[in-house]
């Protein structure tokens, strides 16, 4: 093997592989990028078993062939190389050979045939979307995925198309992302649940343009295709939520006010909240609505603070507590300037919604507040 290639391209590629790699196996062949040409093509290949990828860019291939090479030591070694024209072949004794201007590099090699292929995905349905519209639903929804490893299936997101629409849902057993878009092209019901590792490197590799990425789904297993790469992932097993029945359709209080004022209280209350040892849990911040007015407030062995916002209020008056940071969570997620809060009692989950559409909704479960 001998190619020739510049390093923002390589580099660009490298970038978008190396999170498949795996980081803590007993199989070294799976701690290395799997290098292979096709004509005047270069392929990179990573694969944990778990998730796949894959990317192809032009160069100049004046040798075919293919190998393995570890992905740290390679990328970091391209990475650190001026920005010009590397010579990349394998010598006579098997090694890998980095060279770019005065540099030299010799990386040891691994048998290519020992990488194991990625999965082949037989599609079973499919839906087209821009780069930039997942990129977005990404990344307003991939804060509330659970961490705890007890409920694997809500480690992930729910991708379910429903009448022609996509709607992309987080739960973690405190809180609910949802963002909902129409898709330009008739296409059939299926829904999977993508794991939130996966979802979290596809953010990375999405552009913000308007070029599509498709997303394939089987049995068990969920592929993303671009332009130049491919991602391959399994789907995660189990019932996710049924959503639709805990998101409430009826408020007793609801207010309307300026996202960025109410995200800017919280995250100065929030100084008082996590100072503690015990962080928000035990000092839940608090939310009284009164008539055109809202006071968000914290009291603990740190001291206390209050903020108050005049705002256009509706229904009834309310106190519940809430742990700050989902609030900020999701008002950070939201680009709209005013919002709707809707509460229900003080025990029932709190929506945040736009006032504009109906593209989104946040749900934060409240926190039992202490009898003072």
């Amino acid at each position: 093997m001998k190619i020739i290639c510049y390093k923002d391209k390589i580099l660009k590629a490298i970038n978008s592989v190396v999170k498949g790699v795996a980081s803590k196996t007993t199989m070294p062949i799976l701690e290395g990028i799997l290098i292979q040409t096709n004509d005047n093509e270069l392929k990179l290949t990573t694969y944990d078993l778990e998730i796949g990828i894959e990317y192809v860019m032009d160069c100049e291939v004046q040798q075919q062939g293919s190998t393995v090479v570890n992905a740290i030591m390679f990328s970091e070694i391209i990475r650190k190389l001026p920005d010009t024209e590397i010579h990349i072949q394998i010598n006579d004794n098997n090694l890998l050979e980095i060279e770019c201007e005065g540099s030299l590099y010799k990386l040891a090699t691994m048998n290519p045939d020992e990488f194991p292929e990625l999965p082949k995905i037989e599609v079973e349905n499919s839906i087209e979307v821009e780069q930039n519209t997942l990129k977005n639903m990404i990344r307003k929804t991939i804060f509330a995925v659970s961490t705890e490893e007890n409920r694997p299936i809500f480690t992930g997101c729910l991708f379910e198309i429903q009448k022609n629409k996509l709607n992309i849902v987080a739960v973690d057993g405190f809180r609910l992302a949802l963002r909902s878009i129409f898709l330009n092209k008739e296409t059939n019901d299926f829904s999977a649940v993508i794991p939130g590792k996966t979802l979290n490197e596809v953010n990375k590799i999405l552009s913000d343009s308007y070029e599509t990425v498709k997303i394939g789904v089987s049995k068990n297993q969920a592929l993303f295709e671009m332009a130049n790469c491919k991602i391959v992932t399994r789907v995660l097993d189990g019932e996710f939520l049924n959503y639709k029945n805990v998101i409430p359709e009826n408020w007793e209080t609801r207010i309307k006010v300026n996202k960025n004022n109410l995200q800017n209280s919280f995250e100065r209350i929030s100084l008082i909240s996590s100072s503690s040892v015990e962080k928000e849990k035990k000092y839940p911040v608090k939310l009284s609505v009164d008539i055109g007015k809202v006071v968000i407030s914290c009291t603990n062995q740190t001291g206390d603070a209050k903020e108050e916002l005049f705002i256009s209020t509706e229904g009834k008056n309310l106190e519940a507590g809430f742990n700050p940071k989902y609030f900020l969570d999701s008002l950070k997620s939201i680009d709209d300037e005013e919002v709707y809060v809707e509460f229900g009692t003080n025990i029932s989950p709190c929506l945040i919604k736009s006032t504009e559409n109906k593209e989104y909704v946040y749900m934060i479960l409240p926190i039992r507040l202490k009898e003072e």
